[in-house]
């Protein structure tokens, strides 16, 4: 038997029919079932009858071959397709059943057959990680990615990441780039191995958004549970707030800035955004990385502050308007006096910190903490790298909004 045989398999009293896949192993068997799942079989408790020799072509990444109709067009725009690795670049490893992160840029161009005809692309690999192993320094790796990739003259940039720590390298592209195309980050919640994934839905619109005239750094994912939608939000202002569904991310505080549908390939905006070509484009990549971001919790030991002990930056998740313990506020008050700039950002997922209505706040702002707006605590983190490599006063750079990362005001949104 070979891959693209097609087969049935007992194993345990248990029956399994469909296409015989390439394994990661000789000890294992890998069959794609009927429903599209596909499932990792011990080959020497297992029993193989071949129902048809050479059903279906497959290649050496598992899944059914499709031929790449990807060629050069004059008349279409040029997409950058970068790569950090995350599960809309992933496969199974059947020895563990876990996912993992395997295909570079031109994989995903093989398996989104979709994305032909769309534009001219070119493909590059940043890193191949899982988002959980991001850090500062691949951010700037990246920026510098895609700064180059603009230079050489692509006309959109899609930024394919994990979606676990996508909000935060999404902000930190957005303080360290200033873009005149649009920067696009998509990912997937399920893997491309399940029915139910989303990775070609999201790959398709956020092409398509990087062909927009909304010249900012967005994160592209779906917008319900529906094949629909696609939300756009920019890259500052989003969170992950499930941990499953498709539509996981939201932008807070206000609807997400614009949508595409992946029916009619239509993108739209419902709030202002940066044009296309109304920036020149450059770059900051300097961060400060020895910056923490801590949460309060009630009865927490002011010994936990010590994490920020020789730090260049501390960004508080403090309660409701920016509180804590006031046993707290002699220890905050001494890292100030270190050195170390202090951020008060608030857990709440919507409003922002005012430490000027209670008397915890007044004693907060007098030991010289930065109240953070209405930052994302996040997004804070990662300005407060920027800020800190970047602004002469930290404190100033912190209260101006740079990317659409806080308000003027908050005010109930529509």
């Amino acid at each position: 038997m070979n891959p693209g045989d097609r087969v049935r398999v007992e194993r345990a009293d248990t029956e399994y029919e469909g296409v015989l896949l390439p394994s990661s192993t000789p000890d294992h068997l890998v069959v794609k079932l009927e429903g599209g799942y596909n499932v990792g079989i011990d080959r020497a408790d297992a029993d193989v009858d071949v129902l048809e020799s050479g059903a279906y072509e497959v290649d050496v990444a598992g899944e059914e071959a499709t031929t790449s109709r990807v060629e050069f067009d004059e008349d279409l725009p040029t997409v950058s397709l970068i790569s950090t690795g995350g599960t809309i670049a992933s496969t199974v490893d059947y020895r563990t059943g876990a996912v993992t992160a395997r295909f570079d840029a031109e994989d995903v161009l093989r398996a989104v057959p979709d994305l032909a005809g769309r534009a001219n692309y070119r493909g590059r690999v940043v890193a191949n990680i899982l988002s959980e192993n991001m850090e500062p320094s691949i951010w700037q790796d990246l920026a510098h990615a895609v700064h180059e990739e603009i230079e050489a003259g692509a006309d959109g940039v899609v930024v394919m990441h994990g979606t676990d720590t996508m909000q935060y390298t999404a902000s930190a592209l957005s303080f360290m780039l200033e873009t005149p195309v649009p920067v696009v980050f998509t990912g997937s919640q399920r893997s491309a191995d399940r029915p139910s994934s989303d990775n070609v839905m999201n790959a398709v619109c956020a092409v398509e958004a990087a062909k927009s005239d909304a010249a900012e750094v967005l994160i592209c994912m779906h917008a319900d549970e529906s094949d629909r939608y696609c939300a756009l939000h920019r890259g500052t202002r989003a969170r992950k707030n499930h941990t499953s569904r498709r539509d996981a991310f939201e932008t807070v505080g206000r609807e997400p800035l614009g949508r595409v549908d992946y029916r009619s390939e239509a993108v739209s905006f419902r709030r202002d955004y940066r044009e296309r070509g109304s920036v020149d484009l450059d770059l900051a990549p300097d961060l400060e990385p020895s910056v923490e971001l801590l949460k309060f919790a009630p009865g927490m030991d002011p010994a936990f502050l010590d994490v920020a002990e020789d730090k260049a930056g501390l960004v508080l998740e403090g309660t409701g308007l920016g509180h804590v313990h006031t046993d707290l506020i002699p220890r905050i008050e001494e890292l100030i006096e270190d050195g170390t700039t202090v951020v008060m950002t608030s857990q709440c997922i919507e409003g922002r910190v005012c430490d000027r209505v209670y008397d915890t706040g007044r004693d907060l702002l007098d030991a010289g903490v930065i109240e953070g707006e209405d930052t994302l605590p996040g997004t804070a983190t990662v300005k407060l790298m920027w800020a800190l490599a970047n602004g002469e006063d930290p404190a100033s750079t912190m209260r101006e909004p740079m990317a659409g990362e806080l308000t003027e005001r908050s005010a109930p949104w529509t």
